[in-house]
């Protein structure tokens, strides 16, 4: 199987979407690929981080993860996105920095990039699909390949059955309502083996 590069971007406040996408590097590595984990830049002021506690830990603990380029975009053969929902819609950081690619986009640059991606919500139906169906909107337009998790496994049952990408729930207190690593790992692979189909092709 064709080596994968897989660039994992994402956007966390306090810390869901981070895990996913940690998980997700975790089934990468072991499935032989080259990963690159990389956060979307924050765009909210100082104050708005330090009005929420959570959020400011969370930006202390991930200071060291690199943020997303547009070499990442160039670098990779499959991406995983994975953002919280901001009224149905990926965060205004994810956003941006999907905006911001029209220089690779302009250049054919980001035709068949395998590309999935992942959500989280503070309630089990406050835009969790919409997020996901939100990304591939712009993806389609990118030219890129989509590879949504289906149902093609076991897992995607217990994680909430989202089929466009795994998403889950996080509580009040914070942590996630469902048990959702498997999903996402499963779906990383199924992202990297699909990658790996494409770049053997060409």
């Amino acid at each position: 199987m064709a080596e994968v590069k897989l660039a994992i971007i994402y956007y966390s406040s306090t810390g869901t979407n981070y895990q996913l996408a940690k998980w997700a590097e975790e089934a990468g590595k072991e499935a032989g690929a080259e990963v690159r984990v990389a956060k979307a830049p924050e765009l909210a002021p100082p104050e708005a981080i330090d009005s929420n506690p959570a959020w400011r830990e969370h930006v202390d603990a991930t200071k060291d993860v690199p943020e997303a380029t547009s070499d990442d975009i160039e670098w990779a053969d499959a991406i995983i996105f994975s953002s919280p929902t901001r009224f149905g819609n990926v965060a205004a950081q994810m956003k941006q920095f999907l905006d911001m690619q029209g220089g690779l986009w302009g250049s054919g640059k980001t035709i068949n990039k395998v590309v999935s991606g992942m959500s989280s919500a503070s309630n089990p139906h406050g835009g969790q699909e919409a997020t996901v169906l939100s990304l591939y909107t712009s993806m389609m337009h990118w030219g890129a390949i989509i590879v949504p998790p289906g149902y093609t496994n076991q897992a995607l049952f217990g994680a909430g059955g989202n089929p466009y990408g795994t998403s889950v729930t996080q509580g009040e207190d914070g942590k996630m309502v469902e048990d959702v690593e498997a999903a996402v790992k499963h779906q990383a692979q199924r992202t990297i083996e699909v990658a790996a189909s494409v770049k053997a092709g060409k």
